[in-house]
C-alpha cells in the first residue's frame, strides 16, 4: 500500500497562552499543500510460533539518511500505537520517501505519523473511525491529529482542537527551504513571556472566499524568535517580496518561508526565478481543500 502524506503551511499562527505543563496554546490556521512524503506499507510474513519483538515487527527505511529508523521516528511509534492492541500483531515494513524537509515547519514527521495511521487502519481492516484516529494522533504530537483528514482548519488549544474552514479560493504558493532546519523546541523555548501571557480569543472567519480575505491573516507570532536568531531567513522573505508574492510569512516555527500568489503564472515566474538560490529548495504548490 502506498499513501501520500501532504505538508502544511500555517497562514497564522498565534500564541494565546501556556499551559502549566509548559505546552503553548495556539490559534492557528493551517491548509495542506501539494507537496507531499510518500510512505510504502509491505506486510511481512513471520513464523506463527516465533516471538518477536516491537523493534522485529515493525521495519522503517528512508530515502534519507537523516531520518531515524527507531523509536524516534514518529512512524515507528504511530505504528506501535494503532496495532499493539491487535490480536496477533502483524510484521510491516515501512518504507518513507521524502520530498518535505526535515525541520522546515511544513510538518514532514507530523503528516507521516497521520499517513501511517490511516495507511495501517486501511489494509488490516481495523475500523478505527476519524475520530479516534485523531485522538490516537494527538498521543503523538500537537499538529498530527490535523493530518488524518489533512484539510484545511482552525487549530486550537495544543493544536487539537480543530474547526474545519469553508470554501477557499485558490491559492498558489512558492515554499523556501533555507537548507537548514530549525527546532521547534528551542523557538518555543525562547518566545517572548509577553506572547505567552492569556490574551481574550482572537477573531478568525471560517469562511474565506476571497484570495485579498485570506491573504490578510498571514501573520506568525514564532516569527520574531526564529528570524532574529536566523536572519538568513528573513532575506528569503524579502525575495520572495521582491519576486512578486503579496504577501509572505515563516510557516511554523520556521525554517521554512511562503509567499501566496493569486495566480498559478504568477506563482511559477517566481518560482523559477528562486529555484536557482543557493543552497537553498524552492516549491511551488497549491493549497489543497
Amino acid at each position: 500500500m502506498k499513501i501520500r502524506a501532504p505538508a502544511k503551511i500555517n497562514l497564522r499562527l498565534k500564541v494565546v497562552g501556556k499551559r502549566a505543563d509548559g505546552y503553548h496554546l495556539l490559534d492557528t490556521i493551517m491548509v495542506p499543500v501539494s507537496l507531499y512524503d510518500e510512505i510504502e506499507i509491505h506486510k511481512l510474513r513471520i513464523a506463527p510460533t516465533q516471538e518477536k519483538s516491537a523493534d522485529e515487527l515493525i521495519k522503517i527505511t528512508c530515502d534519507d539518511p537523516a531520518v531515524p529508523a527507531g523509536e524516534e521516528n514518529l512512524v515507528y511509534r504511530a505504528a506501535q500505537l494503532i496495532l499493539k492492541n491487535r490480536r496477533g500483531m502483524p510484521a510491516v515494513h515501512i518504507h518513507i520517501r521524502k520530498s518535505i524537509p526535515l525541520g522546515a515547519g511544513l510538518g514532514g514527521a507530523s503528516t507521516d505519523a497521520a499517513a501511517t495511521l490511516v495507511g495501517l487502519n486501511r489494509l488490516f481492516k481495523l475500523r478505527q473511525s476519524f475520530p479516534k484516529l485523531e485522538k490516537m494522533a494527538l498521543s503523538l504530537g500537537a499538529d498530527v491529529p490535523f493530518f488524518i483528514r489533512a484539510r484545511p482548519a482552525r487549530a486550537r488549544g495544543i493544536g487539537e482542537r480543530l474547526s474545519p474552514l469553508g470554501e477557499l479560493p485558490r491559492i498558489w504558493s512558492v515554499i523556501i527551504y533555507p537548507g537548514f532546519p530549525v527546532s521547534t523546541a528551542w523557538v518555543y523555548g525562547n518566545l517572548a513571556a509577553k506572547l505567552t501571557k492569556p490574551i481574550a480569543n482572537t477573531s478568525i472567519a471560517t469562511s474565506l472566499k476571497s484570495f485579498d480575505q485570506l491573504s490578510s491573516l498571514l501573520e506568525n507570532d514564532l516569527e520574531s524568535v526564529t528570524l532574529d536568531r536566523y536572519p538568513e531567513i528573513g532575506l528569503l522573505k524579502q525575495k520572495l517580496l521582491r519576486e512578486g508574492a503579496p504577501r509572505v510569512l515563516m510557516s511554523g516555527s520556521g525554517s521554512s518561508v511562503f509567499g501566496v500568489f493569486a495566480s498559478k503564472q504568477a506563482a511559477l515566474t517566481a518560482f523559477e526565478r528562486l529555484r536557482k538560490e543557493e543552497g537553498a529548495r524552492a516549491f511551488l504548490v497549491h493549497v489543497l481543500s
